[in-house]
Parts: structure tokens; C-alpha cells; sequence
């Protein structure tokens, strides 16, 4: 904001430098021009510089009037009024000052009047001139901010729902947390209290998360863990994991609270339709600049039943890449050799933005 404040200004500045420049510069041709008409020295440097301060004068106020309207359909219209309006204005005010200064030569009175057309034309080509820069200056700035206010907006509203796509996260999980633990509560207290010591920890690690949009996987990972541990609970010896991360992968960086509904439904399509021991591969490695994260469950489709959920699964996980970075093939799902493969592909361009 501040740096597009201090570009303004300096676009302001260089304008008001080249226009004063430009005066001065037509002002030391028309005591030329006016010498050419007959005019005698003594007599064309008053009427040049009176002449062009007026006109400045007018060209100025057509470029402040525009700061507070600026006409929309009927512009062109505008432009060629006001224009002829002012240079008329320009032309008599000139004359009446002019009549006061030189009234007892008759001579340049003579060449006033002769000079009156040329005079109006070269007044209303500037005047018209300044006008249509004005509007266009002035239309474009406030297209600018137009597109920035959308900016905004677009921005404020992606966030909010991304704020909404993560806090949709805590019901779900905890919801099945919560049913575990009542069942364990009867059978194995031991269990349960234990269950319940890393709930509370998983939900201090989320509460510290949910201040950052972005975070390295080797922090993801951490956060991972507490997870996978109450689902071990759950789940006992029948749920195994095995991680297979490369070095440089670790300090790359994704959105926040990713990876955990990531391996959730896995874990969902993996284990509920099975009595047996369930292995999810998580990998994670450096493709071309993208971190890219691969997360495989067994998958059986004849035996495969529907499970029913809250319905936060890939397709917010899709929903939250679409918002960051404007792509739908961040995402990709493959079934191959009773493997359902979930395979997401984070670009780097955004680390600046982790935090």
C-alpha cells in the first residue's frame, strides 16, 4: 500500500515537472510566432507569458475537476464541451487583459484581433489535449482501485473459506475420537485415559496450527504423528504405517493441517472394511520444485462398502488446493493392483507466505 502511494506521488510529480516544462517551452516559441505576426519583443513576452499562465491556469482546472468528476457515458461528449467552453472562456478573458495592458497601441490591437483564431485553435487543442489525458489518467486509476477492492474481496473470501475448510477438521475427527474413547472407557480405562492424554495434545499442536497457513513437512509430519497415535489406539495392532520421505523434501513447505485428512481417508477406506492387519505408505519427495506427497491404502473394490461420514474428505482437500493456487491437478486419484493411491503436488512459489 505504502509503496503504491509513494508510486503515485512520483507519477504526479513527473507529470506536473513535464507539464510546467512544456509551457515554458511553448511560451519561448510564441514570442517567436508573435514576432512573425509583427508583434515587437517588448509586447510578445507579456502576451506569451500571460497567455500561457491563464492557459495553465484553465488546464489545471479541467485536471482538478476531473479528480471529483469524471463522466462515464457521455465523455466524449464532455470532452469536446468543456473544451470549446473553456478555450472561448480562455480566448475572451485574454483579450479583456490584454485590451488593458496594450489599449493605446493600436497596432498590437490590430494583431490581437488577427491572431484571435489561431489563438482559440492552439487554446483548444491544449485545453482538449489535457482533458483526454486527465480522463484517461483519472479512468484508469480508478480501475485500479476497482480491481484492488476485488482483489480484496476475492482474497478476504478465499480466506474465509479456507478458514472454514480447516476448522471443519476438528468436529470430524473429534467426533470419532470421542466415540473410541467412550468405548474404551468400560473395557480398558487405562487405554482410554491414555487415549485422551494424546487428544489433548493433538488439539494444543492444532490450536497453535491454525495461526499458520503454511508450514514445512517435516513440522506436518510432527503433527501427523499425534494423530496416527490415537488412531493406533483405535485401531490397535491392525493399523501400521511406513514413511518413506527424501532429505530434501523435509523443508519443503505446504499448507497447513493438510496431510492429516489426507491420511484419515485412507485410513477410512483402508482399515473399516477389513478385519486384518492394514499398512498405509505415506511418501513424500522432491519433483521438478513441487513437494510432492503420495498417501496408499489397500483397496479392494468388490469387497469396498460406502462408508459413511461427514463428508470432509478429498474433495475439501481439492476445494483448499483450487483456493491457494488456482489449479484442479494439484490432486490426483489412482486405483491400480487393489492400491488406492492419493497423490497431492505443492508448488514452492508460495514460501514466502509460510506463517
Amino acid at each position: 500500500m505504502a509503496r503504491n502511494i509513494a508510486s503515485q506521488k512520483k507519477v504526479v510529480l513527473i507529470f506536473f515537472t513535464t507539464f510546467l516544462a512544456w509551457f515554458g517551452i511553448w511560451s519561448t516559441l510564441q514570442v517567436k510566432v508573435l514576432q512573425d505576426f509583427g508583434i515587437p519583443f517588448s509586447h510578445a513576452i507579456p502576451d506569451a507569458v500571460i497567455s500561457n499562465l491563464l492557459l495553465e491556469g484553465f488546464c489545471l482546472l479541467v485536471i482538478n475537476n476531473m479528480r471529483y468528476y469524471l463522466p462515464k457515458q457521455e465523455k466524449y461528449w464532455y470532452t469536446l464541451v468543456i473544451s470549446v467552453a473553456l478555450s472561448s472562456l480562455w480566448l475572451l478573458l485574454l483579450r479583456i487583459i490584454l485590451w488593458a495592458f496594450f489599449k493605446n497601441d493600436p497596432v498590437y490591437m490590430n494583431a490581437l484581433v488577427h491572431t484571435s483564431t489561431i489563438r482559440f485553435a492552439i487554446a483548444f487543442l491544449i485545453i482538449g489535449c489535457c482533458t483526454v489525458l486527465s480522463l484517461l489518467w483519472y479512468t484508469q486509476r480508478n480501475q485500479q482501485a476497482d480491481a484492488d477492492r476485488r482483489q480484496d474481496m476475492e482474497r478476504l473470501a478465499r480466506e474465509a473459506e479456507l478458514n472454514k475448510l480447516r476448522q471443519l477438521l476438528q468436529p470430524h475427527f473429534l467426533f470419532n475420537s470421542l466415540n473410541s474413547i467412550s468405548a474404551l472407557t468400560g473395557s480398558q480405562p487405562e487405554k482410554a485415559r491414555h487415549m485422551i492424554q494424546q487428544l489433548s495434545d493433538f488439539l494444543r499442536g492444532t490450536l497453535k496450527k491454525e495461526q499458520q497457513q503454511w508450514t514445512n513437512f517435516e513440522e506436518e509430519l510432527q503433527y501427523l504423528q499425534l494423530y496416527l497415535d490415537i488412531e493406533k489406539v483405535r485401531f490397535g495392532y491392525r493399523l501400521q504405517t511406513s514413511l518413506d520421505c527424501a532429505d530434501d523434501a523435509l523443508q519443503m513447505n505446504l499448507p497447513s493441517m493438510l496431510l492429516q485428512p489426507l491420511v484419515e481417508n485412507a485410513i477410512k477406506f483402508g482399515l473399516y472394511d477389513t478385519i486384518g492387519e492394514v499398512t498405509i505408505f505415506i511418501q513424500a519427495k522432491n519433483v521438478n520444485g513441487l513437494l510432492e506427497v503420495s498417501v496408499q491404502n489397500p483397496f479392494d473394490e468388490l469387497t469396498s462398502v460406502p462408508v459413511k461420514g461427514t463428508g470432509f474428505g478429498l474433495s475439501s482437500i481439492r476445494r483448499r488446493l483450487f483456493l491457494l493456487f488456482g489449479r484442479h491437478d494439484l490432486l490426483q486419484i489412482k486405483k491400480e493392483a487393489e492400491k488406492f493411491i492419493t497423490t497431492i503436488s505443492i508448488p514452492q512459489q508460495h514460501e514466502s507466505n509460510n506463517n
